[in-house]
């Protein structure tokens, strides 16, 4: 038998922003029997930035400790809810970041051809416009 903590497991998230609602999805799927944890004496920091509404600056929370059971069943539930929560959330979409990228959490190749369109329609604006100015100026 090989044993895991939570903390542990926690920074193997493609997303550590998503570290609160994985903690919340981790005890759920422990209280539903999914698999096997038990509480641990000692608490852990979650690597998410909370920030306070209204105010600058961001905090840590702590969170109590949990050990359990590494098996295939525990894999393939953590491989699933790792991808839902890499993927983009509900409400606001992921801030294109090199880390985003690398993650595929952002499709380059589709920011590269929104730029690409924006890039385009400037360009024709702008030749559109020095168009219509060297009309009028003829009159």
């Amino acid at each position: 038998m090989t044993y895991k903590k939570l903390s542990e497991q926690v920074h193997e998230l493609s997303n550590p922003q998503r570290s609160d609602t994985f903690v919340k999805m981790f005890r759920d799927a422990v209280r539903d029997g999914k698999f096997e944890a038990a509480y641990m004496p000692e608490r852990f920091t979650m690597p998410k930035q909370f920030t306070r509404r209204g105010s600058e600056g961001t905090y840590l929370r702590d969170t109590k400790e949990m050990l359990f059971e590494t098996t295939p069943k525990f894999d393939k539930w953590f491989e699933e809810v790792n991808r839902e929560l890499a993927a983009a959330r509900k409400g606001g979409t992921i801030k294109p970041s090199v880390e985003a990228i690398e993650a595929g959490l952002v499709d380059f190749k589709q920011m590269a051809a929104e730029t690409r369109k924006k890039m385009q329609a400037s360009y024709e604006k702008g030749q559109a416009l020095g168009q219509t100015r060297s009309k009028t100026k003829r009159k």
